[in-house]
């Protein structure tokens, strides 16, 4: 069928399909927020997975008009593509970002002030998220409460200081999905917070800042972290520890769940059913959203739901986004289309998803936080790794984000997993502790300030983190290298968290941190927002503004400058590579020779086999080769190298030794090595020597040409054996008398102590 040409056919299809749409969301699926899942269920099954979560009361997505025509392109139902894309709004500008996170969707571990007050509470009157924090304090509290941190926690000031620092072009705004559409508690909880969304558009476009809204919620949770508005996966285990007089306990993490799209089942990992209503909720949220902002200049674009976890069917996340993208095109045909990659940032997962559609693009989110303790230069090669991901998947998908990062580099901030919680097994060291920061929105903020008189207070998760005597943790500091071998960053490791302000090399190692960061996600892909602007607790690694202020991230425009350009340079020509260390037992060597030769084909090969075979030095010689070769083989595909904790990263042409020795320098840690030098012991003794002969030489001048000092080692004892010796050579040397003197003047000395006294 040809495309119809006139302006006025274009805009009634386009008329008509807004008008089903509206009809659809607004009214047909009006009844679906009252239906149980298992009636979504049966109509999911008889329209199969293609069902379109718009028009589960019509008919299935194969009988819909496959080409649905826009006003710059012509969108394909079935295979969720486009085609005849004008290109009216390329996507050709660099995003420099941070996030306005925990302003309007609570998270205890960016705002601990709100939160304080529900320390040592009991089952039924302890927060732990926006959900249960309307729920426990009660629409009235919570929201005169909240209104109070909507005022202080995001101001114009700060919006201005943003702009003013050369650094940002771009918000993104984490919103509520309760915002739009209230249940439960958030009934009169939340009133008044839409006028604060449009005050910060407002700021933001005086300023010069473009907003990415970001619809960072989901009704029964996305994921069942806290972030998502209600922590999902909980029960209370008090009476499992009635032996402890009132203990107050809970679990968490081990149970995490979320119902968004479905019943989880934790057993197969997998949802038994699919939650349609939950999902046309959030339809109809970005309806709302986009309803509300189409016209205002600031709004760059719409995330239509942050952070899904990986276990949600694929299937079901992407006919989500598809649906969500098409409501959005119709009333903002201008605006970006941001979508999480739901934790699965790869081809296999996106590639070729949305092909064609105009003004989409991917967000990944890239922590360094979760990683096991590393040396400076794991890090920073792990930063530079990243652009060949984000490459690959600019390849495969088109524009990819980096929707969040800090850099944090260790677990330690204060209830990061939760209020009063942590993941097991974390922090993976000891962190550093400060005193808690006053409350940002001034006295009177019930719980506040923390009591410097109590330990760490109840209620008790899997794991702990919170105040101690008015001490709060946070990140630990990084020291200064001064070990036989830095690139281990074993120093750093056996350090306590709060160093010496000699040994400190905190501001260093940030700094080529962020700047290799920010090369790497701005790079090859479409920029980056940094999570966070700002912490109540004092935390750079995770406010933007404080990092500024420590000058970890340059102000100005980011890029321009050299000094990021070039950030990972020596990454990208492979300066390092990978060497096994020294001390390893052999479980673990043979683990990662057997887990790269089975990546390899090779594991049942007569060479793999009998590398496998081999014990202690044999086995490292065997390895050596195996874990150097992968590493160089497979680095831009993002390998690292760890291989379990058994490997790390030297300059390229460089060995290690035992007589290795070690230097520092401002910008990097780099090794010293000269081929063919003395060895240690030698270069000892002959230090030894040389300190020998200078005192003797120095000795010899004085006793010639300080009279004093030579005649007081004369008349010391200690050095009688010389001072009386015979030798003219000595005598000579040392500028002493002749012995013809020596005795006369001992014969004198005998004869006055034989004189008596009258």
């Amino acid at each position: 069928m040809p495309l119809l040409h006139t302006a006025k056919t274009w805009a009634r299809i386009a008329k008509v399909f807004l008008w089903l749409t509206l009809l659809t969301v607004s009214g047909c699926v009006a009844e679906a927020d009252n239906t149980d899942v298992s009636a979504h269920d049966k109509k999911a099954d008889a329209f199969g997975m293609d069902a379109p979560f718009l028009n589960l009361s019509a008919v299935p997505a194969k009988d819909l008009n496959d080409s649905i025509p826009f006003r710059h392109f012509i969108a394909h139902n079935k295979t969720m593509t486009c085609t005849a894309d004008e290109h009216a709004r390329p996507f050709n500008n660099q995003i420099r970002g941070v996030n306005l996170g925990g302003w309007m969707g609570l998270e205890p571990w960016i705002t601990p002030s709100l939160f304080y007050q529900f320390l040592n509470q009991g089952e039924n009157t302890t927060a732990f998220d926006m959900y249960s924090f309307c729920e426990v304090l009660g629409p009235e509290e919570a929201n005169r409460q909240l209104r109070r941190h909507w005022e202080t926690w995001v101001t114009e000031d700060i919006i201005k200081q943003l702009a003013e620092s050369g650094a940002v072009n771009s918000l993104r705004l984490p919103v509520g999905d309760f915002m739009y559409r209230p249940y439960g508690p958030y009934h009169g909880c939340v009133d008044g917070s839409l006028d604060y969304v449009d005050n910060l558009l407002d700021w933001a476009y005086s300023h010069g800042l473009s907003v990415l809204i970001d619809i960072h919620t989901a009704k029964d949770s996305q994921n069942g972290f806290d972030n998502s508005g209600k922590t999902m996966g909980f029960r209370w285990t008090s009476n499992l520890n009635s032996e402890f007089s009132g203990l107050t306990t809970f679990e968490h993490w081990p149970i995490r769940s979320a119902a968004w799209v479905g019943d989880f089942d934790p057993q197969t990992a997998s949802y038994s059913s699919i939650n349609y209503a939950n999902i046309q909720h959030s339809l109809k949220v970005v309806l709302d959203v986009v309803t509300r902002y189409a016209e205002h200049p600031a709004v760059l674009g719409l995330e239509p739901l942050n952070e899904p976890w990986q276990y949600t069917p694929i299937d079901t996340l992407k006919r989500f986004y598809w649906e969500g993208y098409l409501i959005v095109k119709l009333k903002a045909p201008f605006w970006k289309y941001v979508m999480h990659d739901g934790f699965r940032f790869g081809p296999d997962f996106w590639g070729g998803f949305m092909e064609g559609c105009p003004e989409r693009a991917l967000d990944t989110h890239i922590y360094q936080a979760w990683r096991d303790p590393d040396s400076r230069i794991g890090f920073f090669t792990d930063a530079c790794q990243q652009k060949s991901n984000i490459a690959t998947m600019e390849r495969a998908f088109g524009p990819v984000i980096v929707g969040e990062w800090s850099l944090a580099t260790d677990n330690c901030a204060m209830w990061l997993n939760g209020f009063n919680d942590n993941l097991p097994g974390f922090p993976r060291l000891p962190c550093k502790f400060t005193p808690c920061a006053e409350p940002y929105m001034g006295p009177g903020q019930p719980g506040t300030p923390v009591d410097p008189s109590k330990p760490i207070q109840g209620p008790y998760g899997s794991g702990l983190s919170g105040p101690v005597f008015g001490l709060c943790p946070g990140s630990r500091d990084w020291r200064k290298e001064t070990s036989d071998n830095p690139l281990t960053g074993q120093d750093w490791i056996r350090a306590p968290p709060n160093i010496p302000k000699v040994l400190d090399d905190t501001d260093n190692v940030m700094q080529r941190l962020a700047m290799k960061k920010i090369d790497a996600f701005s790079g090859i892909g479409h920029g980056f927002y940094f999570w966070n602007f700002r912490t109540d607790l004092y935390e750079p690694q995770w406010s933007y503004m404080a990092a500024l202020e420590r000058g970890w991230i340059p102000r100005g425009n980011l890029a321009g400058n050299e000094k990021i350009l070039n950030a990972c340079l020596r990454e990208d020509k492979g300066a390092f590579r990978c060497i096994l260390k020294r001390g390893q037992i052999d479980r673990a060597i043979r683990s990662a020779m057997d887990y790269i030769l089975n990546a390899e084909n090779r594991a049942d090969t007569p060479e793999g086999k009998a590398a496998l075979s081999k014990t202690g030095k044999d086995l490292e010689e065997a390895a050596k080769p195996i874990l150097s070769d992968y590493f160089e083989q497979h680095r831009l595909e993002g390998a690292t190298c760890d291989f379990g904790g058994i490997a790390m990263l030297v300059e390229e042409n460089r060995t290690i030794s035992d007589d290795d020795s070690f230097g520092f320098s401002d910008d990097e840690y780099f090794l010293q090595y000269e081929s063919g030098g003395p060895p240690l012991w030698l270069l000892i003794t002959g230090g030894t020597v040389v300190a020998l002969l200078g005192g003797c030489l120095g000795f010899v001048m004085a006793m010639r040409f300080n009279p004093r000092f030579n005649d007081r080692i004369r008349h010391t004892s200690l050095f009688k054996p010389i001072t009386s010796s015979k030798s003219m050579v000595i005598r000579s040397s040392l500028n002493l008398p002749s012995m013809y003197y020596e005795d006369l003047n001992d014969i004198d000395t005998d004869e006055h102590k034989s004189t008596p006294n009258f």
